[in-house]
This record gives C-alpha cells, structure tokens and sequence, in this order.
C-alpha cells in the first residue's frame, strides 16, 4: 500500500472492492488459467457489457515506456469530462497527481499482476467520486504486459 492513498498490490482488496470490481476480477482471473496474465484475445467485451462504459484499456510500450489510451468507455470520458483516446497518458492522465497515476502503470507492468487504487479523490467541480479502480494485465506473449485493462465504479457525489 502506498504510503500517498491507499493502493493494494496483493489480493486483500478483494474482501472489501465493490462487488462490480470484484466480479471483473474474476472474470479476468478466469481467463488466465494458468499463465500470469491472459492476453486480450482472451477477454470478451460482450462477456461484460454492463461493465464497457466504466473500461479503458491501455497499450504499453517498451524503450522507452509508452501507455496510450486504446479505449476510454463512455462513463469514464464523462467522469474525466474528455475523451483522451489516442492520446498518451502521460500528457492526459487522470487522478491525484501524475505521479501517483503513472507509479500505477509501472507498478502492474513490473509485477505482471492486478492493482488496486481506492483514490477517492475529492474534487469539488468534479461530479462523479470513485468508488475504486482496478488494474488488470494482460500479455500477448505471456510474459510481457501489453495492455492494461482498467474499471473504475464511481459513487454518484450528487446522491
């Protein structure tokens, strides 16, 4: 856990996530078998379609590192309040600080592994408020991350 938010590098969110986090969890669990990670051809859109305005996956690059937006879903444009797919997320990150989002990135790339972030970052000219995001691996090759798919479930701030 860091020491800036809480953020959880082992399985322990998983006693406590919201149930919609913990369902994807699972289904990205499932599709791995026994790799470290499945591969996006492993994973279904319409397997979650409930789950694809909340989804954004990234693409990683190596030397040097690059994260790109592939696909943003339409909740979590709106809760950003732009699209950045296509764009880097270096220049159109999204969170408490860039240092915190991308240590995020680095975190799941180093660890080949699921993290999760609980930022709940209160912003008042915001209208959406997290409720958490997880960060999933996934890996072409079974070894090396290439993509990473995201779901954030936000609490309504207004309700």
């Amino acid at each position: 856990m860091s020491k800036r938010y809480p953020r959880w590098t082992n399985l322990d969110f998983l006693e406590f996530c919201h149930p919609r986090i913990l369902a994807l969890y699972h289904y990205w669990n499932s599709k791995r078998g026994k790799r470290t990670m499945p591969s996006r051809a492993d994973i279904d859109p319409l397997d979650f379609p409930s789950y694809l305005p909340g989804i954004v996956m990234v693409d990683v690059g190596y030397e040097p590192l690059t994260l790109t937006y592939r696909l943003v879903g339409t909740r979590e444009a709106e809760a950003r309040g732009h699209n950045p797919t296509g764009r880097s997320v270096f220049e159109a990150w999204d969170g408490r600080s860039q240092e915190d989002v991308i240590e995020n990135y680095q975190s799941v790339i180093a660890r080949k592994g699921p993290l999760y972030d609980a930022d709940r970052t209160l912003d008042p000219t915001r209208e959406w408020l997290e409720a958490g995001t997880v960060f999933l691996p996934l890996s072409d090759d079974g070894e090396t991350v290439n993509k990473i798919l995201i779901y954030t479930e936000y609490k309504d701030r207004l309700r």
